[in-house]
């Protein structure tokens, strides 16, 4: 029962892991002077009012103190799978006496048989703690 837990915790975290290790995604910016305006994961960054001004005003020619970027998170493109034939002979050997000592190193514990399971104790006739003058203080 619990094996069968773990093994399903330990597969559904494999899963994720390998997910988000192959997803890339990137973030944008606006920022407006030193102020971070906007940021975006999926879609594009909105505009500030500032930049939409200086657009109209293109005769003149001044720099602008709007300015984007973009951070690109890549994601792994290739998964290698390895085999057990692809290891070199002392890892081969390692793994092999590491995966044998460490299943050998837990034993099932045997169900024990409980003789007296169906035994009544007998009826008591006088009260022992009074006869022996034995209280709990």
């Amino acid at each position: 029962m619990m094996k069968d837990i773990v093994h399903r915790v330990f597969s559904v975290g494999m899963a994720l892991l390998v997910l988000f290790s192959t997803v890339s995604f990137t973030v944008e910016k606006h920022y407006c002077g030193d102020v971070l305006v906007d940021v975006s994961l999926f879609a594009e960054v909105q505009k500030c009012a500032m930049e939409a001004y200086e657009m109209e005003q293109s005769s003149i020619t001044k720099k602008s103190c709007c300015k984007d970027t973009i951070d690109v998170v890549q994601g792994q493109d290739e998964l290698t799978v390895k085999t057990f034939d692809d290891l070199e002979f002392e890892q081969q050997v390692f793994l092999t006496t590491f995966s044998y000592s460490y299943l050998n190193l837990f034993e099932d514990l045997q169900e024990r048989e409980i003789s007296h399971q169906d035994y009544s104790p007998p009826n008591l006739v006088y009260d022992i703690q009074v006869r022996d003058q034995a209280f709990l203080i």
